[in-house]
């Protein structure tokens, strides 16, 4: 039932729109199909049941807040740690995660409120850090952002 729903909630970094459905997110955000989203997912353990992490990064990525990481599958997941979005990835385990904002344009509180199924109060813009980015080799890591 959740599964096909876009909420529009506070995420750790900002105000965003979290589904399941990368296909509602890029209908609604008009992005091309061919981007991929941010995973964000509930724990490590989560984490590994969609990719193989490696050895050497599983404490980095444990210990990281506000992180991104490219694995070396080429999709990018960040463990979230954030209690108030973590709520609501506690009940899905997982969703894909995006700014809400059509692509390229700034945030626009009525377009967010309109197109989103569930609206989870309270929405506080905040100039939050953006979050850092990695790409994970095997054998090395690579900050990006």
């Amino acid at each position: 039932m959740l599964k096909n729903k876009v909420f529009l909630t506070q995420t750790d970094t900002s105000i965003g729109f979290v589904s399941q459905s990368a296909d509602r997110l890029t209908s609604i955000k008009q992005r091309s199909p061919h981007k991929h989203y941010i995973k964000a997912v509930d724990s490590l353990a989560t984490l590994q049941s969609f990719t193989r992490v490696p050895q050497r990064h599983k404490h980095n990525i444990r210990r990281a807040s506000k992180s991104t990481f490219i694995m070396p599958n080429g999709h990018s997941y960040r463990v979230v740690k954030d209690k108030v979005h973590l709520l609501l990835l506690k009940r899905l385990g997982w969703a894909y995660t995006t700014s809400a904002n059509l692509s390229g344009e700034s945030y626009d509180e009525r377009f967010a409120r309109e197109v989103a199924d569930v609206i989870v109060e309270p929405l506080v813009q905040q100039r939050a850090r953006v979050s850092s980015i990695y790409k994970l080799s095997n054998h090395q890591i690579k900050r990006i952002r």
